[in-house]
């Protein structure tokens, strides 16, 4: 990874992206899938929804400007993002992923599938993944409306459909909530 300055990175080239996706042994399929996220705009423009303020932050880091759709969860977690050095890249709206799913309904599990976009794709050092940030009250909320898709395990949130979308490419889907963002308000 070329560095200008201290904190200030650039993206990878694509000789330092074989060599990273080298290191971690990434799969054709996996390489080619996270190439197709490096290389694509954001899937879709974000706006705020009633309690939501939306917004556009301009990243050194990957010298582009990032969406957030919530002022209170996604442009912190940007923050964490674009001063953590173990994060090489991230990619607001990424190209949408089909997710499937059984919803049980009357004795009979029907197959289900829909279009999916996640906050971010996020490129470390040593991995990388889709992730969602929402708040815990979501979280919960969505846990109860929908416990085949969002539950807890092992203390961490998990969005059924996309870990099992990531995980044919041996990369995960991460769900996180607003209380894992650093409080520095004090």
């Amino acid at each position: 990874m070329r560095r200008r300055k201290e904190g200030d990175f650039t993206m990878m080239s694509p000789s330092e992206f074989e060599e990273w996706a080298a290191r971690l042994n990434l799969t054709e399929e996996a390489k080619s899938e996270i190439q197709r996220i490096r290389q694509s705009p954001p899937s879709r423009r974000v706006g705020g929804g009633r309690n939501n303020v939306s917004g556009r932050y301009s990243s050194k880091k990957m010298g582009a400007t990032i969406q957030f759709e919530s002022h209170k969860v996604e442009l912190p977690a940007i923050y964490m993002m674009e001063f953590n050095d173990n994060i090489l890249e991230y990619y607001d709206q990424p190209p949408q992923i089909k997710v499937n799913y059984f919803q049980s309904k009357k004795d009979e599990n029907r197959k289900m599938a829909y279009w999916y976009t996640a906050d971010f794709f996020v490129i470390e050092k040593e991995r990388a993944y889709w992730v969602e940030w929402k708040t815990e009250e979501e979280l919960i909320k969505k846990s109860q409306d929908k416990p085949d898709r969002y539950f807890r395990k092992n203390g961490r949130w998990e969005f059924a459909p996309g870990k099992n979308y990531a995980t044919q490419f041996d990369l995960d889907f991460l769900v996180r909530s607003n209380s894992e963002i650093m409080d520095t308000s004090t």
